[in-house]
């Protein structure tokens, strides 16, 4: 979609994106106490209900908590690395958000106020180097502290974002030839025209389901952290506020990862009868609750299982996916 002719003064971005990442904050705050409810359910408990009522405060409560713990540092840690992965996961992990479409254009006192903070034409190559650079926070951060659990997570992640970053690439080919083109604004607006692309990239979103799964370190795929093998990965040593950014980065790439689904594959803020935003929530909270449902459902892989599930099943079925797409846009 072409902004250069909207009537949009720096100053309504400014106060956008201020908007947006603040709402973007209390989206992961949240989404932390409904897993912890929807987990409670399907496990037969209540999960937390002590702070506030219905335990609608527990975010809080356990924000208060971080802060007020000690951050302490390993003897063996690299003390600068060991301070800086965090910030680096969760900055990159909040800043990606900022891609993501979640409205139209609206008309409000003369100016025109569009339903997203950036729109750059390549949006969904920046997205993925966005991801791979947070990645660099786990991996570092789980090296520097200096303990072999940390080193064993570490490891891990390194071959598992290895393995299936390159499918959740090329999940996405068939998209982009579909919609002719990079910015995540023209896929969500070319779907509302046509069909989502769901339907006719059925398989391309299964992969990219599956692998966005496997690079949030999520259930069945969460081998860096495994507590009954590893303690907690990369997390091992970290406490406090340091540890707190780490869940947090692991949260809103939930979330990103959620918005990113909606974006490329049901149409983004589309929809009948409801504001676009109202769609757009009401469509993540659908992915979030599936991938929630899924961590308690099914069972950590073994380590050759994934990795071999990751390069023989994935990136094949992938591969071919974006061939067939690109024979049939061709040919059509």
């Amino acid at each position: 979609m072409d902004g250069t002719a909207l009537n949009q003064p720096w100053w309504i971005d400014l106060l956008k994106a201020a908007v947006v990442i603040n709402v973007f904050l209390g989206v992961v705050a949240y989404a932390t106490l409904i897993e912890r409810k929807l987990l409670g359910r399907m496990q037969l408990r209540y999960g937390p209900n002590r702070a506030g009522p219905f335990g609608l405060l527990q975010p809080i409560a356990d924000l208060v908590k971080m802060v007020r713990k000690e951050a302490f540092a390993p003897a063996a840690a690299a003390d600068l690395l060991y301070i800086v992965s965090p910030l680096v996961a969760a900055f990159t992990a909040l800043t990606s958000f900022a891609l993501i479409p979640w409205g139209p254009v609206w008309s409000i006192g003369g100016y025109d106020v569009t339903g997203w903070v950036a729109d750059v034409p390549i949006g969904l190559i920046l997205l993925f180097a966005l991801g791979s650079l947070g990645i660099y926070g786990f991996i570092v951060g789980g090296w520097a502290s200096g303990s072999k659990y940390s080193l064993l997570g570490t490891m891990r992640t390194c071959a598992q974002m290895v393995s299936y970053e390159v499918s959740l690439a090329l999940s996405v080919l068939g998209v982009v030839l579909m919609a002719g083109s990079l910015s995540l604004v023209d896929i969500a607006v070319r779907q509302q025209e046509t069909v989502w692309f769901a339907g006719p990239q059925f398989i391309g979103f299964l992969v990219f389901f599956v692998a966005g799964v496997a690079e949030t370190n999520r259930a069945p795929f969460d081998l860096p952290e495994a507590e009954s093998e590893l303690v907690a990965g990369y997390l091992t040593e970290y406490s406090g506020m340091r540890w707190g950014l780490f869940q947090l980065a692991e949260y809103a790439n939930v979330v990103m990862l959620s918005g990113l689904t909606v974006t490329l594959f049901f149409g983004g803020w589309g929809g009948p009868g409801l504001p676009g935003p109202i769609w757009f929530a009401i469509k993540l909270a659908c992915v979030l609750f599936v991938m929630i449902w899924i961590r308690a459902t099914l069972p950590r892989l073994r380590y050759d299982q994934l990795m071999r599930f990751g390069w023989k099943v994935l990136l094949p079925v992938a591969t071919l996916n974006a061939l067939v797409t690109a024979i049939l846009v061709v040919a059509v």
